[in-house]
């Protein structure tokens, strides 16, 4: 996701949101709202192969992968759609219970959630939208982590909560917990640039 500006404010919900601009973008995390910037190409980059491979493997099957922005409402318990008051987009979505989609998009806990993070988002989406990850009962949370190259796997456990998380390197290829046949090739996502090109090869000048 591109930077978020925390907005100093009452508590919104997501009739509020409905109400806020279409060209404008926005976040809503226990009623507060995060405006979010257009992400740059390298996090696009990341982001639109992932997706490619996702969504390749999932042709014909019952799950759906969405790509933001694709607005997610997580609801507490006692709260009505109007109240809602956690609105978010991940980068990438992957929803199995075709009841939980709408025109709107998707109300209450996909299976399967990846961020991308920035710097400027690093911060949130590892602490107050993985808490509402794991509040909402989302099975499976990757956080990309492209400057480090490394991936960081939440996945649910029985008591309802994240245990401690699988950290890899993004290199070779890894499944999802949930599909065991899907490998995701950080080859075809993240060039090797650990090899420097081989410097051209200049003609000689003769000296007089």
């Amino acid at each position: 996701m591109g930077p978020a500006l925390r907005q100093s404010a009452p508590v919104f919900t997501y009739a509020d949101y409905c109400h806020w601009p279409d060209d404008e973008r926005w976040e809503l995390i226990d009623g507060e709202a995060y405006a979010m910037a257009a992400p740059g190409l390298a996090h696009q980059t990341v982001v639109g192969e992932l997706f490619r491979q996702i969504a390749n493997y999932l042709v014909g099957k019952p799950c759906r992968p969405f790509v933001a922005p694709f607005d997610v409402r997580l609801p507490r318990l006692d709260e009505g759609d109007k109240d809602t008051t956690t609105v978010v987009q991940p980068d990438i979505t992957v929803v199995c219970d075709p009841t939980k989609l709408d025109e709107r998009g998707c109300r209450g806990a996909p299976d399967w959630v990846i961020e991308v993070l920035s710097p400027s988002t690093a911060a949130k989406d590892q602490i107050q939208k993985l808490a509402a990850y794991e509040r909402a009962g989302v099975q499976e949370v990757w956080l990309v982590h492209p400057t480090d190259r490394v991936v960081i796997i939440y996945t649910l456990t029985a008591d309802g909560g994240y245990g401690k998380p699988a950290i890899h390197e993004t290199t070779g290829t890894l499944p999802s917990g949930l599909f065991a046949e899907l490998l995701v090739d950080w080859g075809l996502i993240f060039e090797d640039t650990t090899v420097s090109p081989t410097p051209p090869i200049l003609p000689t000048q003769d000296v007089a």
